[in-house]
């Protein structure tokens, strides 16, 4: 099976990139022309979600293009941010300590909740400096 991405434009929170099949060898170079696709759809402070629900397999090569698609949106200002990860993909993550768990999500509810916190933390933040 081969990879399937599919980007669309979230309008509260970024960019979701969905991916399906494999992420390998075979395909990690089309997975990051989706990644700089997306980062510039994203702009500066947004974030990119990875969807990873009908992700089956991850190789190493795999893992690059997502720990290039975390230090590019972070360069950017912005954040690469996991949701809905399979077990094999979750223990390939957690095997090779990947990604911060802060950054990974099990559900796109739990997604939602911190990306709500986030946002009334920024919020917060700037009521109290407009109270001064």
């Amino acid at each position: 099976m081969s990879l399937e991405v599919t980007v669309v434009q979230d309008e509260r929170h970024g960019v979701v990139m969905r991916l399906a099949g494999r992420l390998d060898t075979t395909n990690a170079q089309t997975m990051d022309q989706h990644v700089d696709d997306a980062l510039a759809m994203l702009g500066d402070e947004g974030v990119l979600i990875f969807d990873m629900a009908t992700l089956d397999y991850i190789s190493s090569a795999g893992l690059r293009s997502i720990f290039r698609a975390r230090k590019l949106a972070g360069s950017a200002g912005s954040q690469a941010l996991l949701v809905n990860l399979q077990p094999q993909i979750r223990k390939v993550f957690d095997i090779v300590k990947a990604v911060p768990l802060s950054e990974v999500f099990a559900s796109e509810q739990e997604l939602e909740h911190y990306l709500d916190t986030m946002q009334r933390r920024v919020l917060d933040g700037s009521h109290d400096d407009d109270s001064g």
